[in-house]
C-alpha cells in the first residue's frame, strides 16, 4: 500500500513539474522575457550578392595616406571601372581634395566610421555618432548622401548592424580579401583576388597598400577577360526585397 502511495505521489510531482515548466515558457513568451533566455538571431552584413550576371565590385578602404591613390584612380579611369571607396572621417577631413577627386571620377563613396575603432564595443549612441559625423565629412565635400558603411576591421555585432540599418545604411563586408595591407607582391595580390572571385563578389583592397597600384591593372585585365563586369557596390546589391543568408550572401527575396 505504501509503495502505491509513493508511486502516486511521484507521478503527481512529475506532472506538476511539467505543468509549471510549460506555464513558465508561456509566460516568458507572452511577456517578451524569452529574449533573455534564447539567443537572438545573428545579424549579418552583406559579404557578397547572389547573382549570375558576372557583375562584381572592387572597393578600397581609405584610412592612412594617399601615396598610391592617384595611380589607382588613373588605372580605374583607363580601364573605365567605377569602384567604391570607404573613408574614415579623419582621412576625409585631412584629404578633402581626394574626396572630391574620387567623387569627380565617378566613384562611389561610403563611410568607414569616424575613428576607425572596433564598433562592436560601442554603445548605440556612439555608433550613431560615428556614422553621422563621418558621413557628414564626406557629404560636405561631395554634396551626396552616404548610404554604404563598412565596419573597421570587419568587426560587428547585432547592435551595430541594426543601428546602421535604422540609420539608413547598408553594411558592407567582403568575400574576397586581397590582403594587400600585408605588403604582398603585386602578383600575390593578383592571384589571391582572381582565384576567389565569383559572380556577385565584393573585393577588399586599400588605397594606400604598397603594391595595390601595380596589381590593379593586372587584376582588372584578368577578370575582364573572364567575362566579369565591375560596378560600384551600390549597383551590385539589392536595395529592397532581399534576405541575407547565414553566409552573408544577399539574395533577392522575390
Amino acid at each position: 500500500m505504501r509503495v502505491r502511495v509513493f508511486k502516486l505521489k511521484n507521478a503527481i510531482f512529475t506532472v506538476s513539474t511539467i505543468a509549471i515548466i510549460i506555464l513558465l515558457a508561456v509566460l516568458l513568451h507572452v511577456t517578451g522575457s524569452y529574449r533573455t533566455v534564447f539567443v537572438a538571431k545573428r545579424q549579418l552584413p552583406i559579404y557578397s550578392v547572389a547573382r549570375d550576371d558576372k557583375k562584381i565590385a572592387i572597393s578600397f578602404d581609405c584610412a592612412w595616406g594617399v601615396e598610391h591613390t592617384d595611380e589607382i584612380l588613373s588605372v580605374l579611369k583607363r580601364e573605365q571601372v567605377h569602384a567604391t571607396f570607404f573613408m574614415v572621417e579623419f582621412w576625409a577631413n585631412k584629404y578633402p581634395e581626394y574626396v572630391k577627386k574620387i567623387d569627380a571620377n565617378g566613384h562611389e563613396i561610403g563611410t568607414h566610421s569616424r575613428t576607425h575603432s572596433k564598433m562592436s564595443t560601442l554603445s548605440k549612441a556612439s555608433i550613431i555618432d560615428e556614422l553621422q559625423t563621418s558621413s557628414a565629412a564626406i557629404t560636405n565635400s561631395t554634396g551626396k548622401k552616404v548610404e554604404l558603411f563598412r565596419p573597421p576591421f570587419g568587426d560587428y555585432n547585432n547592435i551595430l548592424i541594426e543601428t546602421a540599418r535604422d540609420e539608413g545604411y547598408f553594411t558592407i563586408q567582403w568575400n574576397v580579401d586581397s590582403l594587400d595591407w600585408k605588403d604582398l607582391t603585386a602578383m600575390q595580390i593578383t592571384n589571391r583576388i582572381v582565384k576567389q572571385v565569383k559572380s556577385g563578389s565584393i573585393i577588399l583592397c586599400h588605397n594606400n597598400a604598397k603594391h595595390i597600384a601595380q596589381a590593379l591593372p593586372i587584376v582588372l585585365d584578368r577578370l575582364k577577360n573572364q567575362g566579369y563586369t565591375f560596378v560600384p557596390i551600390g549597383e551590385l546589391i539589392f536595395r529592397e526585397n532581399f534576405i541575407i543568408d547565414t553566409n552573408g550572401v544577399q539574395k533577392n527575396a522575390l
